[in-house]
């Protein structure tokens, strides 16, 4: 619990890709006449962070400060996204506006508890040369006053090979640590990283094993460290729970911990950003995962893309010590 009462002092920079989150929520009763598809009746549609933003505001839900870095466009989509993380108590002052690129929108259509269908609206390609220089100068910032770093990729342009390389330069004269949810085949970019989270599939990928490989994690998880210079490996096996992965140490398999599984949806940046908490607050890594692993079976019980208090943290951490 000591480590908990730290949340409130750790500063976290979160770098990567900012999403905006949004639910239309309704019901079915019929058919369409015009194709087989359900006709949904639109209630209610709610907002939420997304990607590296919903890292962040998980983070603020902790009580942490976190300092988040990425890129929103000069449309309405990008000022509710600023309007989403105010309300999550995280600031957008280090966001960069990219003119004329779309904000990344996620819109998910649900009927009844059961998602329909996703809409996806998103550009990418690669930020310009003029919006990374700006994304640099916010890093430096960024990591100057934080006591670790996330690099949340989702592969949506701002996690650059250079914006990565600079990232982890930076951290490391700082002397932070730097936690890296990965995404593509090519690890080696994060070369330099303390930590990454791939989840079974992206472990696989990226070591070019069949995910049917008997003793997949373990065989993944040991290329990977002799591939990728990390000091560990978190790898997420949804209902197998997770596997920690540390240099001239045996993997720790932690079970998974939910009681019953409702929505996965966003349950890998809560991991992330319990890990980044934790350990800025002076949480070894074992013990940073496995508060990680607690925090992703709680937020799996729950809908949609959500975040995890502190005091709901602290209160089943009570409930079952």
């Amino acid at each position: 619990m000591s480590i908990l009462e730290n949340f409130p002092n750790t500063t976290v920079a979160v770098i990567g890709d900012v999403m905006l989150d949004r639910y239309w929520w309704g019901s079915v009763s019929r058919i369409s006449p015009e194709a087989p598809v359900p006709v949904v009746k639109i209630e209610r549609m709610t907002l939420a962070a997304g990607g590296a933003a919903n890292v962040a505001a998980n983070i603020a839900a902790y009580t942490a400060n976190c300092i988040l870095v990425g890129i929103v466009g000069d449309d309405d989509a990008g000022a509710q996204t600023r309007q989403v993380l105010e309300g999550s108590g995280v600031s957008d002052s280090h966001l960069v506006t990219a003119a004329g690129r779309p904000s990344t929108v996620k819109t998910r259509l649900v009927a009844h508890s059961q998602q329909v269908a996703r809409i996806d609206q998103e550009d990418e390609s690669v930020c310009s040369a003029d919006v990374e220089s700006e994304i640099l100068d916010q890093i430096v910032l960024a990591v100057s006053a934080a006591d670790v770093v996330v690099l949340s990729d989702y592969a949506k342009g701002v996690l650059t090979d250079r914006v990565i390389s600079f990232a982890i330069e930076c951290a490391r004269e700082a002397g932070v640590k730097v936690l890296v949810d990965p995404k593509g085949k090519v690890y080696e970019k994060y070369r330099g990283a303390s930590l990454l989270t791939p989840n079974r599939r992206e472990a696989a990928e990226a070591v070019n094993l069949d995910e049917n490989v008997s003793d997949l994690v373990e065989t993944a998880g040991n290329r990977l460290m002799d591939a990728v210079d990390v000091e560990a490996l978190l790898i997420t096996e949804g209902s197998e729970g997770m596997r920690l992965f540390r240099r001239n140490e045996s993997p720790v398999h932690l079970p998974a911990l939910a009681r019953a599984v409702f929505d996965v949806t966003g349950a890998g940046d809560t991991v992330i950003a319990t890990l980044a908490t934790a350990i800025g607050s002076g949480a070894d890594l074992e013990s940073a995962a496995r508060l990680a692993n607690i925090a992703a079976g709680l937020v799996v019980e729950q809908s949609g893309t959500t975040t995890l208090t502190l005091a709901e943290l602290k209160q089943h951490l009570n409930d079952t010590l």
